[in-house]
């Protein structure tokens, strides 16, 4: 089984990919694609997926952290 992916792309949406399930509060399933995008600027009209929306009005670059060599 592989690993689901979940890509926080620069000034846009949380990418996902792999076999996963999308849940609301409710526990209600959310239709998904095996590829598909969240929001993260708040702006879409279609939460929790993203549209398009953010862009030219959403501003974020997020890096992980290098592992330290042991």
């Amino acid at each position: 089984m592989s690993k689901v992916q979940i890509k926080v792309n620069d000034n846009g949406s949380l990418r996902v990919s792999g076999d996963v399930e999308l849940i609301d509060a409710e526990g209600n399933v959310f239709e998904t694609k095996p590829t598909f995008s969240l929001c993260r600027c708040g702006l879409s009209s279609k939460k929790p997926f993203c549209d398009g929306s953010h862009k030219g009005k959403f501003e974020s670059v997020v890096r992980a952290q290098p592992k330290e060599s042991e």
